[in-house]
């Protein structure tokens, strides 16, 4: 689905690039036929401004989901590490308890690897709550062993890395699932996609151009610069994906095949 509406968006942005160009094209050349004392230098002036302006905006865009994305990646780097703390400190549990811990963490990478990996937004969220469960579960069972011993250090060590696993959680949730770039900047984006491309086709058509295939190259470019865009603020999808390497080793290291890990 990700893909698909992806390659949606490109299409839809490189037929209004294109649009734009030839609406103002024409505008250009209608101005143009009435009369001779249209100047070149004002448009000119004005275009360069208004692309300037789309510049600022595109920069500002790919910054967000620049630093958005090496975000999602380090949250997986920490994910990871806190669950392999929780992982070595449940072996301090009692059994039955220890086995049934080790069972649900073991669940608990594979529902996270499970949640990343899907490309349907639904699979997602039943993946998402999946995790909630087995964290309520995990909880569940660090309570019933420090009430046994409400002054065991051990004890406190572990529930603490399950408040780090649910934290790191919720924090993977907020930044792969809801944060988005805001709706008003995709408005002003497109919004001075269509005035500059206009701008560009009204100056070429007054200066007396005609179309030519730079036009369609210009189109294309703008439409391969909000596909990344697009790409980039998703968690979901297989282009430009966030690598789950650590997450990986840690489900190697549970499975007991430490030496899968180096290759």
């Amino acid at each position: 689905m990700f893909i698909t509406n992806l390659w949606i968006i490109s299409a839809a942005t490189l037929v209004l690039v294109l649009a734009s160009i030839e609406g103002g094209f024409r505008l250009g050349c209608a101005a143009r036929a009435r009369s001779e004392d249209e100047k070149e230098a004002p448009v000119s002036a004005i275009t360069g401004t208004i692309l300037a302006l789309l510049a600022f905006i595109m920069a500002l865009t790919f910054s967000i989901v620049s630093d958005r994305y090496d975000a999602r990646k380090a949250l997986v780097r920490e994910e990871a590490n806190v669950i392999r703390t929780a992982w070595l400190r449940s072996e301090f549990l009692p059994e039955p308890s220890r086995g049934e811990a080790a069972t649900l963490l073991r669940q608990y990478v594979d529902s996270r690897l499970l949640a990343v990996q899907s490309r349907d937004i639904a699979q997602v969220e039943t993946t998402a709550v999946e995790s909630l469960r087995l964290q309520r579960r995990l909880w569940d069972i660090a309570v019933r062993n420090a009430r046994k011993d409400m002054n065991s250090d051990v004890a406190a060590l572990y529930i603490e890395s399950l408040n780090d696993l649910g934290n790191v959680h919720a924090s993977r949730v907020a930044v792969g699932m809801h944060a988005r770039i805001p709706p008003g900047i995709w408005l002003a984006f497109y919004a001075l996609v269509v005035f500059s491309m206009f701008g560009v086709g009204y100056h070429a058509a007054i200066t007396g151009s005609r179309r030519s295939w730079m036009m369609l190259i210009l189109a294309l470019s703008f439409s391969l610069v909000i596909t990344l865009i697009g790409a980039v603020d998703r968690a979901q999808g297989s282009l430009l994906s966030v690598s789950q390497q650590p997450l990986e080793d840690v489900q190697v290291m549970m499975s007991g095949r430490v030496d899968a890990i180096s290759r």
